[in-house]
């Protein structure tokens, strides 16, 4: 695929993201957006928790309980990451950054790539 702007990839990966997360983990987020700077990707999604993981949020255990599973899930599925933003870059992915909010339910994945866009 070929694209002619900054604008247009920040979309397309948006859409590819909000896809994953879907037939991962089996809802997709309420918000979403994508920003390019220098070599790094910054994708926000908004709104990926799950009603139980809403209910386990409530407690500092459940909090540490719902971080680890959607760490370990995210490296488990790295590669398929990684494929996503070298289709819609070109550029391969260097690391992998991601956190997740359980007060808020956004989580942020930071995708540093071997080249500016």
């Amino acid at each position: 695929m070929t694209f002619n702007s900054k604008g247009q990839m920040e979309d397309e990966i948006t859409k590819a993201l909000i896809q994953w997360e879907k037939e991962y983990m089996g809802r997709g987020p309420s918000e979403a957006r994508t920003d390019i700077v220098r070599n790094m990707i910054i994708v926000s999604l908004k709104g990926i928790l799950s009603q139980a993981e809403k209910h386990l949020a409530k407690e500092q255990n459940g909090m540490s309980l719902i971080k680890k599973l959607r760490e370990q899930l995210v490296y488990q599925r790295r590669s398929e990451l990684e494929e996503i933003i070298f289709s819609i870059t070109g550029n391969k992915v260097v690391s992998i950054h991601s956190d997740l909010s359980t007060k808020t339910g956004e989580r942020l994945f930071v995708f540093v790539i071997e080249n500016e866009i």
